[in-house]
């Protein structure tokens, strides 16, 4: 029998077409999801409850290790490396429904009393936070007001409509171990620690945003494109750090 011919030999040797995308894909595949696992992943934000720091549509990148390692299926802590500050930009999963991820400000740290008035004044430990008045834009009901405020080291800003209307009742917390108070940089437009209520939580701890349902911590906007995307262009003007 003769020689085979080589070009016969080649192609029985050669793997499927699929087989050889698969080689190169997985390791790019294996890269990608340890990133997200345990290193930064970017989420998009929905909705205005974090304005003037966070606009609907930016995409944010979330430092996934901040706070310590987790088991990304177990969602145990493997590693300590650090606990929230007051003033951070957390993204968690909220309480009464895990599968839904939230991003707030820490305000309240464990041990903290919070307290927050009607004519829209936040305390911690009895202390007031100065703010001071920066600007004024059109709000909800009528115009809304900007200021700069301080939590902790972290120097930002924070939006308050003017209208009474939307001013809570005067109300008070305190922040059990290994748990967090949250509010929204819109403080009269955003779901947060004063208003969250469910029966299946205990009392001390409703609110509260608990240890385990940490995320991370958001540190930049790396693109904002607003809904709906086929009327607007990528901006890339919102580009930069989160404080």
């Amino acid at each position: 029998m003769g020689e085979p011919d080589i070009a016969v030999v080649e192609r029985l040797n050669k793997e499927p077409l699929l087989v050889e995308y698969g080689k190169s894909f997985f390791p790019v595949l294996f890269i990608v999801l340890v990133l997200r696992s345990f290193l930064v992943e970017p989420f998009q934000i929905p909705s205005g409850s974090m304005k003037p720091t966070l606009d609907v549509g930016d995409f944010i990148l979330v430092n996934k290790f901040a706070y310590g390692i987790r088991l990304p299926v177990l969602d145990q802590k493997v590693i300590q490396i650090g606990d929230p500050q007051r003033g951070d930009v957390m993204v968690f999963r909220y309480p009464s429904d895990p599968s839904v991820n939230y991003i707030k400000r820490v305000v309240g740290l464990p041990g903290d009393r919070i307290r927050y008035t009607s004519d829209k004044r936040l305390f911690i430990n009895g202390e007031l936070v100065a703010k001071k008045l920066i600007g004024t834009e059109p709000g909800t009901l009528g115009s809304a007001e900007l200021y700069e405020e301080q939590l902790g080291e972290v120097e930002h800003q924070i939006r308050q409509e003017m209208s009474r209307y939307r001013a809570p009742p005067d109300s008070e917390w305190t922040v059990p171990a290994a748990h967090y108070f949250m509010m929204g940089d819109n403080r009269d437009n955003s779901n947060d620690s004063r208003y969250w209520d469910d029966p299946n939580i205990p009392k001390d701890e409703l609110g509260m945003v608990p240890d385990k349902n940490i995320v991370g911590k958001a540190f930049a906007v790396w693109m904002s494109w607003p809904e709906p995307k086929l009327s607007h262009f990528p901006n890339f003007a919102r580009v930069g750090l989160i404080k």
